[in-house]
């Protein structure tokens, strides 16, 4: 039975984390990703799906490589921090536009690029993660 409740509340804490971090990077962005999503907007689309699969990367390595939620939540948050980090990276590194104004305008491209960044990132920074 206790294996059960751990399962649950893993789950549980899961999903918690899972939409915090959704919502501090809907927080960062200038506009509403939903709205976006539905006047169907691609570019929107693709960065917010790299924002959640690159948030769902890092907390499947915290959850996979700590068998203490606690510990879990610790490791997202570095992990997740340093995502967010990544984030305003690129931007800065992209000087010659704004990359929240392309993704407004519906720029694919942007789009594209902002999920493997993100995804990239994800990856390279649940490596880290012990």
């Amino acid at each position: 039975m206790t294996v059960v409740i751990n399962i649950v509340v893993s789950v549980a804490v899961i999903i918690l984390l899972q939409l915090v971090g959704m919502i501090i990077f809907n927080l960062i962005t200038p506009f509403k990703d939903m709205e976006e999503l539905k006047k169907g907007n691609v570019a929107v689309g693709l960065a917010l799906g790299g924002k959640f699969m690159s948030t769902a990367i890092i907390l499947g390595v915290a959850a996979y490589t700590n068998s203490s939620i606690w510990f879990m939540m610790l490791w997202f948050a570095i992990g997740y921090v340093c995502l967010l980090a990544a984030y305003f990276i690129f931007d800065l590194l992209t000087p010659g536009f704004k990359i929240s104004e392309q993704l407004i305008k519906g720029n694919t491209a942007v789009g594209t690029m902002l999920f493997a960044v993100y995804v990239g990132f994800a990856f390279a920074i649940s490596s880290l993660i012990i």
